[in-house]
């Protein structure tokens, strides 16, 4: 099979990085694989959600994710409030960087981390996680020396995530939109640095979907995880 991009079925999207992108945030980073490009910055108040307890010695992390205007063909209509989709994916974007994080050791403060993607070509959502935990290392840095214990960094592992599917009956590493379109099975994994899984989001578009066919994409999954990890830590160093 031939993808469209040249490139191998394990291959990942050329992953580019910009960090401290936005100089007003504690935490940024533009990140793009491919033609999907996402800008993911880290934000922190000295404030708890209301909903938390007001003597809580815990923090939040938490996220925003919107799809700019002028990133689709057509037009994205621009809104002050999310659609069903980017609420979901925000939600996937703040649990999944709330699994690596020590609220604890955070303090009573908040994280905020958005993601606004400039240009879409599939995996936004799983690029944006990626993106999103460089701008939290970056963030998080900035008040290390304000934390209830300096020497004890709130986070205790790293998070990336990539896309897997089936096209034309063949597993394929890191969809771009064509090939998300024609998919007959999606899947977004999530996972930690050292090897957990932190989501498993699968769906047969249409389709069914075998056994042997979902350890080939969980074993593409991973692949992929362990390459984007070598590149978090080749920036954070941490």
């Amino acid at each position: 099979m031939q993808r469209i991009d040249n490139r191998h079925l394990d291959e990942l999207r050329p992953i580019t990085l910009q960090k401290n992108f936005a100089a007003s945030a504690a935490g940024s980073v533009l990140i793009s694989a491919g033609k999907t490009m996402i800008l993911c910055t880290a934000s922190i108040t000295e404030e708890i959600p209301k909903w938390m307890p007001k003597d809580s010695t815990k923090g939040w992390i938490t996220a925003e994710y919107r799809m700019l205007p002028g990133s689709t063909a057509p037009r994205s209509p621009r809104s002050d409030r999310p659609d069903g989709r980017a609420t979901e994916i925000q939600r996937l974007i703040g649990r999944s960087l709330r699994a690596i994080a020590d609220l604890e050791a955070l303090g009573p403060r908040s994280v905020y981390c958005d993601c606004d993607v400039i240009c879409a070509d599939g995996g936004t959502r799983t690029l944006s996680i990626t993106g999103a935990y460089l701008a939290l290392v970056e963030a998080l840095r900035s008040i290390q020396d304000k934390l209830p214990d300096p020497q004890k960094f709130p986070l205790v592992d790293s998070v990336a995530a990539v896309s897997v599917g089936i096209v034309e009956g063949r597993p394929l590493l890191d969809l771009c939109y064509v090939e998300d379109v024609d998919a007959e099975v999606d899947m977004n994994l999530v996972m930690t640095g050292s090897g957990k899984f932190i989501e498993i989001q699968g769906t047969g578009e249409e389709a069914t979907f075998t056994d042997s066919q979902l350890q080939e994409m969980l074993a593409l999954g991973k692949i992929g995880i362990a390459q984007l990890t070598q590149i978090q830590r080749e920036i954070t160093l941490f």
